[in-house]
């Protein structure tokens, strides 16, 4: 029975409120629980850093100074240096890179023995790690052997304000693009290692905002 002092509309007002924050409580969880959890480790596989567009190159010629120079990779995956002009160096390792010069430079020297260090480190897009949403600072990272989740969250500034940290995902494209849900709110605000795992080359760390 309806009280005589609530009028019929704004007990049928409130009744349409709670379902509706009944059914947005009921999406929340389906969400939250729509994909695995991410596993705490990952396979230590063996990890060769991977040359990208942006990385600086030092090439060192031994016995030949005059060959020897810091090198940038441009924007199309190749360098230039002396006797040595578009080359392509993205994909490739640094001793395969060196290989590849050597063989260039065989022509004109005799027996070239090429060292390549990279010295400011960018990496190809499909080993970058991306953090798009609501980070406080929304950046794509170079992949570090053994980085986590932790590390990348450090790095972009936390969370803002508004973002769902327990509803994130992470997108990982070496297990093709399968998705996986990770507490950030537990992590970082709360201070739960338990909720910290191991990042793969290529990672994107997704980020909603919270419903409310």
């Amino acid at each position: 029975m309806i009280a005589p002092n609530k009028p019929r509309h704004l007990v049928t007002w409130i009744s349409l409120l709670a379902m509706g924050l009944a059914s947005l409580s009921a999406c929340s969880s389906l969400s939250s629980g729509a994909y695995p959890a991410a596993p705490t480790t990952v396979e230590a596989a063996d990890y060769n850093y991977v040359i990208g567009a942006g990385d600086t190159i030092n090439i060192t010629v031994w016995r030949n100074p005059e060959l020897s120079q810091v090198v940038p990779v441009r924007p199309d995956g190749k360098l230039a240096a002396p006797l040595v002009e578009d080359l392509v160096a993205q994909g490739k390792t640094p001793p395969q890179l060196a290989r590849d010069i050597e063989k260039r430079l065989a022509t004109y020297v005799r027996d070239p023995i090429v060292t390549v260090i990279v010295t400011s480190f960018v990496g190809p897009y499909s080993e970058q790690i991306r953090v798009v949403g609501e980070a406080a600072k929304p950046q794509f990272l170079p992949y570090k052997q053994k980085m986590t989740l932790l590390d990348v969250m450090i790095m972009v500034g936390g969370l803002t304000d508004f973002a769902d940290g327990n509803r994130a995902t992470i997108l990982r494209g070496s297990e093709g693009n399968k998705q996986y849900s990770v507490r950030l709110k537990d992590l970082i605000r709360r201070g739960d290692v338990s909720a910290n795992v191991d990042m793969r080359p290529g990672d994107i760390v997704i980020i909603p905002q919270s419903l409310f």
